[in-house]
């Protein structure tokens, strides 16, 4: 049975689209299949893996809007087991075309799952930083939520938006909507804001807090241009190590 794991939070920058790849990877790795599904109109999800995606016609937007099935949009990636539904610009304008055709705007992503041939056991979805329609659509159609934790200023008020936002969806579409867990990212222990912001976390969040935490390490930020997971580009680098740590607690979840 696969699990679907949303990985969200409405600030900026806090390596949703970096997590969601290299947790990806990592899950890979250990011989999971994995369907990484792109929920954001910036596409970076797809450069991620050095996919051109201005040249793409079939996308998460064609998929949303019952032009095609997901099967069809679906790509393989430079890593055997794990798959690709990419997203481009086109995303953008969903809310517009949703309006001028009769469908239900909130359970399009869930819909287009339901249909889907191709086995998986996990997929995970990458979030835009807006609560909109799309974010909705991904809340909707996950188990649970994985929230990236920037060590930084104002943590705390994005963590209180995301857990407002998962509340509502709770009360309104998806009752069985479950925290994963938090991720701190960008940790520096020899700073002092970044130990301020793990022990309010782990203080506040207790055994929802994820041991492994993302260091700021260089190959991280460099494997993105590279158009390829840490975990291939450097392997044995801090921030690979790091996101394998977090798919061993993410499988260790498997037995829930």
């Amino acid at each position: 049975m696969y699990r679907i794991i949303a990985v969200a939070n409405q600030k900026g920058g806090v390596g949703k689209t970096t997590t969601a790849i290299n947790l990806a990877s990592s899950l890979a790795h250990f011989n999971r299949r994995v369907l990484l599904i792109d929920m954001d109109p910036q596409g970076n999800l797809g450069r991620g893996f050095g996919i051109d995606i201005a040249l793409l016609t079939k996308t998460t937007h064609e998929v949303l809007l019952n032009d095609i099935t997901i099967d069809r949009a679906i790509r393989r990636t430079i890593i055997k087991g794990l798959d690709i539904l990419p997203a481009n610009l086109k995303l953008a304008s969903i809310d517009v075309e949703v309006a001028k055709i009769d469908l239900q705007p909130f359970f399009l992503l869930k819909n287009a799952l339901n249909t889907m041939s191709k086995q998986y056991d996990y997929m995970i979805i990458d979030c835009p930083p807006s609560l909109g329609l799309l974010n909705i659509n991904a809340l909707i159609a996950a188990d649970s939520v994985l929230i990236p934790v920037q060590c930084e200023y104002f943590a705390m008020e994005a963590v209180a938006q995301i857990l407002s936002s998962i509340s509502q969806v709770q009360a309104a579409f998806n009752p069985n909507l479950e925290i994963e867990g938090f991720l701190l990212t960008m940790y520096d222990s020899r700073t002092r804001l970044g130990t301020e912001i793990s022990t309010q976390i782990r203080g506040l969040f207790k055994e929802k807090t994820f041991l492994s935490q993302i260091p700021r390490n260089i190959s991280v930020a460099e494997c993105a241009a590279k158009g390829m997971p840490v975990t291939l580009y450097r392997p044995s680098s801090a921030g690979s190590l790091a996101y394998l740590s977090l798919a061993k607690e993410i499988m260790d979840h498997e037995e829930r």
